[in-house]
């Protein structure tokens, strides 16, 4: 089977109703992302980081994966697909995707501040003041901020590598490192974005463009990619 390999962003959830910071001036939620996502905002007013990752839980609890995130899980069936999102929902895994890697965290989770292999899942519950790990930390969103490294940026560059088809779906392009992945693709791998929105592509690759939201376009894509590779649905 061929590799089939997705890097989404805001753009893949926000028909499920989960907004960020990217269409918004740099306010996610009506918070600046700098009193809320940054370590230095952990260090100035942990209540108010924990209460707004806590609402945002909430928000995820109520949302739904749509038609994008379901059409995505379906193409398990013809090629090998791996999803690195920079999404912190787990919209694609409520969609039935099997190989979701998450490049800047999970809001179902909470990690120590003292230790961050210790990771714990919470589902959908809050983490209050007071809640600690097993060695006596405070226990923070696994979230990784604005300022810190991307562990996972590693292995989503050796998925990168290895793909055939590499599709953006609602990124912009412009958060770094995950926006540097597409420059990993092969350069025979076939490159296509889907977004409704211009983005800039890398100069000198070939990215065949659907200008349409995530389930429209995730729909013309499926379309394509069997007819490219003769398969049926």
């Amino acid at each position: 089977m061929k590799s089939l390999v997705f890097l989404t962003g805001a753009g893949m959830s926000s028909e499920s109703g989960i907004r960020t910071f990217r269409d918004s001036g740099g306010l996610w939620e009506e918070y600046d992302v700098n009193e809320v996502a940054t370590p230095e905002a952990w260090i100035k007013n942990r209540d108010l980081v924990l209460r707004f990752y806590n609402d945002r839980r909430k928000q995820l609890e109520a949302s739904k994966p749509n038609a994008g995130h379901y059409g995505i899980a379906a193409l398990e069936k013809y090629f090998k697909v791996n999803v690195i999102t920079q999404n912190i929902d787990n919209l694609h895994e409520r969609a039935g995707s099997t190989s979701v890697l998450h490049l800047h965290g999970e809001l179902t989770k909470a990690r120590s501040t003292a230790d961050p292999s210790l990771i714990y899942d919470i589902g959908y519950n809050d983490i209050r003041p007071g809640d600690k790990c097993e060695k006596g930390s405070q226990l923070r969103p696994h979230i990784v901020w604005f300022g810190e490294a991307v562990p996972m940026m590693e292995e989503a560059v050796n998925i990168t590598l290895e793909a055939d088809i590499f599709v953006v779906i609602g990124s912009s392009l412009n958060v770094y490192p995950a926006a540097g992945l597409i420059n990993y693709a092969p350069s025979a791998a076939s490159l296509w974005l889907i977004d409704p929105k211009e983005v800039s592509v890398p100069e000198g690759r070939h990215v065949e463009v659907i200008r349409k939201g995530a389930s429209g376009g995730v729909a013309i894509l499926t379309d394509k990619l069997l007819s490219i590779y003769g398969k049926e649905k």
